[in-house]
């Protein structure tokens, strides 16, 4: 007998259930109708658990998946999804009441303007036109123009240097601590006077957007554009994290459904989804030309969107499906929104530190061996061929060790005057487009594989920078 309540599917879903069910033996974390629903909607995790364990029940899941397809007329996720949705809604109509001329909040007006074509999208442009003043301004210009030009550059440098010179007699030693690689004077000044701030910045937006309720919404606004790409709204959630750190965002794409929607998104993040710091310098260096930042953005998004329609031509398996719940839309709580900054900083800089100083030991010990020299000048080569000075080639090996770190060294680059506009377009461009950092490739390897880990990088280090030439030949005209 069935509770006021109970949730309960169409009969031939139910009886696919509970034979599933009758077959599992142990325990798997759930109880037997949860894995039993799992194993019927393809769960690849859930299955591989079931496999490991009792390797004969998997395939019969598919068997029963395969004929209720065909019985139902649509696929089993779709059937559950949609009984689940009607049984929400019975539910809310027998706990909740709705008076008659009740006055919609501005916050339930904003969330439906936000999810409909024309307002979502101009509400989705005034975002982005507020995470550029935010970030790309205040952040990569005001605040670093504080903490990299006056705090380090006018105080710490100078007296790093005049220190380790006085006190240490040996120079290999004074190189690596001080000067133009060392721990303090480039390591921990591109960490924490260059990226730290952006980063800060582009977390404390992410997580005003994230606790007002509007990446939802945005993820229903681009379901339609995403499928294209063979994606759902659901990885608008990893693209959006992938602007503030690539590596979380792979993790993060163990939430979408099947393994085919996984490797595009991490190929798509690997390849044109530049984070937050690389962003903000880009912005910043590219902002004082309106015309440069455009065609950057430009080229940038129609790579991502020319290589997700080819790989999902190109890789066999279904549409993907969607459905999210929908939270309410509300002032952000500041209490919240610091909270999860914080974590966010904390979780970031942690990691970024250590690797910013492991690069200036490898850069100082490369130096020491020869090793950095014949790196560079294998690189040259290639940098000179897409229009850049020979001296963009050390950007690109710190863009290896972190992309933040590469964006940090393009941004002394321009600092430096060593870039015409348009050269700073082509580095901006091919630099976003460049192999993945180590610690992203590190994930992509135990997220999805060496294969397809290696399969990645081998596919983006020649098309970056064969998008780069093709670029400085179209560039070569003086156009800004």
């Amino acid at each position: 007998m069935s509770r006021p309540f109970e949730l309960r599917y169409p009969g031939p879903v139910e009886e696919a259930i509970e034979e599933i069910a009758r077959l599992l033996d142990g325990e798997y974390g759930l109880a037997p109708r949860s894995v039993a629903l799992l194993l019927l909607q393809g769960d690849e995790e859930v299955t591989e658990l079931v496999a490991a364990r009792q390797p004969e029940v998997p395939p019969r899941a598919r068997e029963l998946a395969a004929a209720l397809d065909a019985r139902l007329g649509e696929p089993v996720a779709l059937s559950v999804a949609t009984q689940r949705a009607s049984w929400a809604r019975k539910v809310a109509s027998e706990v909740m009441q709705e008076r008659d001329g009740a006055r919609r909040g501005f916050g339930e007006v904003l969330g439906r303007w936000a999810m409909r074509p024309l307002t979502g999208l101009l509400l989705a442009g005034l975002v982005l036109v507020v995470l550029y003043e935010f970030v790309g301004v205040f952040a990569a210009q005001t605040v670093v123009d504080w903490t990299e030009t006056r705090l380090f550059e006018g105080w710490i440098t100078p007296w790093v240097n005049r220190g380790v010179a006085a006190l240490i007699p040996w120079p290999w030693l004074q190189e690596l601590l001080a000067f133009d690689y060392g721990l303090v004077t480039l390591g921990l000044r591109y960490a924490a006077a260059i990226i730290l701030p952006i980063v800060g910045a582009f977390f404390l937006f992410f997580s005003v957007l994230e606790d007002s309720g509007y990446l939802p919404r945005l993820a229903l606004l681009l379901d339609r554009v995403f499928k294209g790409i063979g994606l759902s709204g659901r990885a608008v959630i990893p693209m959006v994290l992938g602007v503030g750190c690539d590596t979380m965002a792979t993790v993060v794409t163990r939430t979408l459904e099947s393994r085919r929607e996984r490797v595009i998104a991490t190929l798509l993040l690997a390849l044109a989804i530049p984070c937050s710091a690389q962003l903000g310098v880009i912005l910043a260096i590219l902002s004082g030309v309106p015309g440069a930042l455009a065609v950057w953005a430009g080229v940038v998004a129609a790579v991502l969107l020319l290589t997700g329609f080819l790989a999902s031509r190109l890789m066999p398996g279904e549409r993907p499906l969607f459905y999210t719940d929908i939270p309410p839309m509300r002032l952000p709580r500041l209490g919240n929104v610091l909270t999860k900054t914080y974590a966010r900083m904390q979780w970031y800089f942690l990691e970024v530190l250590p690797v910013f100083l492991l690069a200036s030991v490898l850069i100082w010990a490369g130096r020491l061996t020869g090793l950095f020299q014949v790196a560079t000048a294998a690189l040259e080569p290639v940098v000179r061929a897409i229009g850049l000075p020979a001296e963009a080639a050390v950007v690109f090996l710190y863009g290896f060790f972190r992309r933040d770190y590469g964006a940090a060294g393009l941004f002394d680059l321009q600092k430096a005057g060593a870039l015409a506009s348009g050269q700073l377009v082509v580095a901006a461009v091919t630099l976003t487009l460049f192999i993945p950092c180590i610690a992203q490739f590190s994930v992509m390897w135990k997220e999805r594989g060496p294969k397809t880990a290696l399969a990645i990088t081998a596919f983006i280090f020649p098309f970056a920078f064969a998008v780069g030439w093709v670029l400085s030949r179209v560039l070569a005209g003086g156009l800004f």
